[in-house]
């Protein structure tokens, strides 16, 4: 019997949807047959282009160490602290990622947004993406789960809320919604309901 192909679950939390996003959170979630590790870590960034609007939807100013510096509401040195808090560098990150998903198929919510942002991470530190080509989106396997039961789908543009529990899956409260890690698991879920 052949070893099954990795599968890693991945979330990212970026500066905007522009084209050049950075990523300043990222999680994974790797499961290759038993074996399954979880990574979730914060990322250094520059702000200098990035969208308003984009931090705000993953709470970047309440949730990054430096975005906690930055709104006052942490008055410490950051620097000391943030290997405390899961944080990585730029290169670091790279590595991680790498690591984590060589070799796997990515799986996510909307998959080719995450994945767009972590090749340009890695290609920026020389470093060839090593995931599948082929990625797996939670939400169209979830319209062809619930047309396979004959029943009705959401109108296009499709809400991930609404999809989600049309298959009966438990959609994540605020504090864990737009977190990397809370994303990635709430993709895992979905996946392992429809996929049994």
């Amino acid at each position: 019997m052949s070893t099954p192909t990795p599968i890693c679950f991945v979330d990212t939390e970026t500066d905007g949807i522009h084209p050049t996003r950075r990523p300043w959170e990222i999680a994974m979630i790797r499961r290759h047959g038993e074996f399954q590790a979880e990574s979730s870590f914060f990322v250094d960034i520059s702000l200098s282009t990035a969208d308003p609007f984009g931090l705000k939807v993953g709470r970047f100013y309440e949730r990054h160490p430096w975005g906690r510096v930055l709104s006052g509401r942490d008055d410490h040195d950051p620097v000391a602290s943030w290997a405390d808090e899961g944080f990585k560098n730029q290169i670091h990150a790279a590595h991680a990622v790498a690591r984590m998903t060589h070799g796997a198929h990515l799986i996510g919510a909307v998959p080719n947004f995450d994945s767009e942002v972590l090749a340009t991470l890695l290609r920026e530190h020389g470093i060839l993406p090593g995931w599948h080509y082929h990625l797996q989106d939670v939400e169209t396997l979830a319209v062809g789960y619930l047309r396979g039961l004959g029943k009705p789908v959401p109108e296009l543009p499709w809400n991930s809320d609404e999809l989600m529990a049309a298959i009966g899956v438990e959609v994540p409260t605020d504090l864990v919604r737009h977190t990397a890690l809370g994303d990635a698991r709430w993709a895992m879920r979905v996946y392992d309901k429809i996929m049994g």
